[in-house]
């Protein structure tokens, strides 16, 4: 169950690895996830798989993750590194972090290495490290996840999350700080956050913001986030929805993919397309590729060296 008035309960582990590959379409990168579990509970997560049962209700910290980290950039030494995204399958900085400061270490790890690195998160939290990424501006940026400024959507849908509010008023920070930020209306779901009006809001106040770019996807479907989307689609009394994501998916109840199920290209193309639409009306750019492109291209003037490394510190 997504949906619970409870707080999770935080427990620490200890990883045996850290840095990981990862693949989305063409894009080859590496990851870090500091938290396994995640405390915003959102409904649509693409991170909840069988493998972790209890994804909502246990977050468990990696409180060796800085020492693992600085142990495999050694054995990476004298090699162009990737840049890294923190994190893909949970948020580095929900309120776990405010107790174990497990992603501040990492990051700390990894400008000691001159690794380049992007952030995606939906929280305020990140405001704690503001001086952390002012200092390392040139080779790093922020992806900040929205879905909605609607506060009785985002309630129901991703409850454990800060208001947009206070969300657009740290991103305000940042952007002042010269740091690069970017938005990322992922996913869009369809009858509840799809429509013209509701992206539109979001890119007024991106635009408003000084942002650079904004990127965008419609949600995609696996048995598990079926279920819980369905129940959404049923709270927000739009049983009648049903049968259309029957339709743009291409599928009949029950519903069984244990894999990513895509919307159709009719219903995608007209999604997106207004989002570029309205984006086009701003001096913003789509997608944050080439903001990725630069942090790489910085990155093959470094060559990782031993010299750099402060072991002590996190032993």
């Amino acid at each position: 169950m997504w949906y619970s008035d409870k707080a999770p309960t935080i427990v620490r582990k200890y990883s045996k690895s850290i840095l990981r590959y990862f693949k989305v379409g063409s894009h080859l990168g590496l990851t870090i996830n500091p938290y396994q579990g995640c405390h915003h509970r959102c409904g649509y997560c693409y991170a909840t798989y069988k493998w972790s049962p209890d994804f909502y209700d246990k977050i468990y910290g990696k409180i060796n993750a800085p020492e693992i980290l600085e142990s495999e950039l050694n054995k990476l030494k004298n090699t162009s590194i990737l840049p890294v995204m923190i994190s893909s399958a949970t948020d580095a900085y929900q309120y776990a972090e405010a107790k174990f400061g497990i992603t501040k270490r990492c990051i700390e790890v990894l400008q000691q290495y001159q690794i380049p690195f992007y952030v995606f998160t939906k929280s305020s939290l990140i405001e704690r490290d503001l001086e952390l990424f002012r200092n390392y501006n040139d080779n790093c940026f922020i992806v900040w996840s929205i879905t909605t400024i609607d506060e009785k959507i985002k309630r129901i849908i991703e409850p454990g999350t800060p208001p947009t509010s206070r969300v657009f008023d740290t991103i305000r920070k940042f952007i002042d700080s010269g740091i690069r930020c970017c938005i990322n209306i992922d996913p869009i779901v369809p009858f509840i956050t799809d429509g013209e009006e509701h992206i539109g809001s979001i890119v007024d106040n991106c635009q408003q913001l000084g942002l650079r770019c904004i990127s965008g996807s419609v949600l995609r479907l696996r048995h598990d986030i079926w279920i819980r989307i369905r129940e959404i689609l049923e709270l927000f009394g739009i049983s009648w929805a049903i049968r259309e994501y029957e339709r743009i998916y291409g599928f009949q109840e029950p519903f069984h993919h244990e894999n990513n199920l895509s919307a159709n290209r009719t219903y995608t193309d007209k999604v997106i397309n207004n989002l570029k639409d309205e984006i086009s009306k701003t001096n913003i750019s789509f997608g944050f590729n080439q903001l990725i492109e630069q942090i790489t291209q910085l990155r093959q003037a470094y060559a990782i060296s031993l010299k750099q490394c402060k072991i002590s510190e996190y032993v």
